[in-house]
Order: structure tokens, then C-alpha cells, then sequence
């Protein structure tokens, strides 16, 4: 019988996890969320809890930040972002959430403590308002759901990323 302390895999590196989802609203803007802990917006979501999916996070983020229950729809990205001061390297997901409703858009409740507001934003605000990092995950999130609109339902495939950027 195997114990935890037989377990090679516990040994393992560990990396950070998080999820978002990217909403469009019908003009083509995508919605941010403007925390209160960073000068930054980001798109809803969040770290990955242990033993949690990244998909279950991001379904879970979505009632924490937004006060919705909704089920994202594909993967768009994989992002492995390196490790910085004061930042461990990570993995992270970018869901999409389709096109939100204005009946559902008027369902948003905002956690007071944790975020400030959410907007809807152009790609050219939105590269205003977000790190450079998060910029390029979210415009190539937006691209890859422009590219998997134009596949056969059952879209276009997920993008993969590293710091932001395209490979392969």
C-alpha cells in the first residue's frame, strides 16, 4: 500500500493556477474587473484553488466577483507566465464566456472589498486599462475567439502562450 510519504508526484514542483473568463457584450467590448489590491484591471477570475479545476475556478470566480452563475464555454488560452520578483512562475486559463446578455449584465453584484467597479472596455481601452501581460493574453483570447467563430461549431482550438506571447 502506497502512503503520501511513497508518493513521488508530492515531490514534484508546484505552480500557481488561475482562471478568467472573457465576456463580449454585442458591440464587440470585452468586460474588466478593476480590483482594489492592484493598479491594474483584469478580466474576472482568479487563482485556483488546491484540488480545484481550473474550469470549477473560474465558474467559482464568476459568482465570487460578479454574483452570476454561468457556465463558460471553451478554453481560448493557456498562458505559462515565468516567475518575477515577487511572483512564482504559473499556468493560467482563459475561458469563454460568449456574449453576456444585458438581462444577466444587470445581475452583476460586485464584492465592495475585493473589486472597485467592471466596465465594459474596447481592445484599445482595454490595453489601456491592463497590464501589458494581461493585455496580450486578452487580446490573443479575443483572437482566438474571433478565429473559432469562423471555424465549424466546436470552434477553433486554444491558443498557447507564454508570458503573453504566441508560441508555436
Amino acid at each position: 500500500m502506497m502512503t503520501a510519504s511513497d508518493d513521488y508526484t508530492a515531490t514534484l514542483p508546484r505552480k500557481r493556477m488561475a482562471a478568467a473568463v472573457l465576456f463580449r457584450d454585442t458591440r464587440g467590448r470585452i468586460l474588466l474587473v478593476e480590483p482594489r489590491y492592484t493598479d491594474h484591471w483584469e478580466l474576472p477570475g482568479g487563482c485556483v484553488d488546491a484540488d480545484e479545476s481550473p474550469y470549477a475556478a473560474a465558474m467559482r470566480e464568476l459568482h465570487e466577483e460578479l454574483g452570476l452563475s454561468l457556465t463558460p464555454g471553451g478554453l481560448l488560452v493557456v498562458d505559462w507566465v515565468p516567475a518575477q520578483a515577487g511572483r512564482t512562475e504559473g499556468v493560467m486559463f482563459v475561458y469563454d464566456g460568449g456574449v453576456l446578455a444585458p438581462a444577466r449584465e444587470a445581475e452583476i453584484r460586485l464584492p465592495a472589498d475585493e473589486l472597485r467597479g467592471w466596465a465594459w472596455s474596447t481592445p484599445a481601452e482595454a490595453r489601456q486599462r491592463l497590464s501589458p501581460l494581461l493585455a496580450r493574453r486578452a487580446t490573443a483570447a479575443l483572437a482566438r475567439r474571433a478565429t473559432a467563430a469562423l471555424a465549424a461549431a466546436g470552434g477553433g482550438g486554444t491558443a498557447y502562450l507564454e508570458d503573453g506571447n504566441r508560441v508555436g
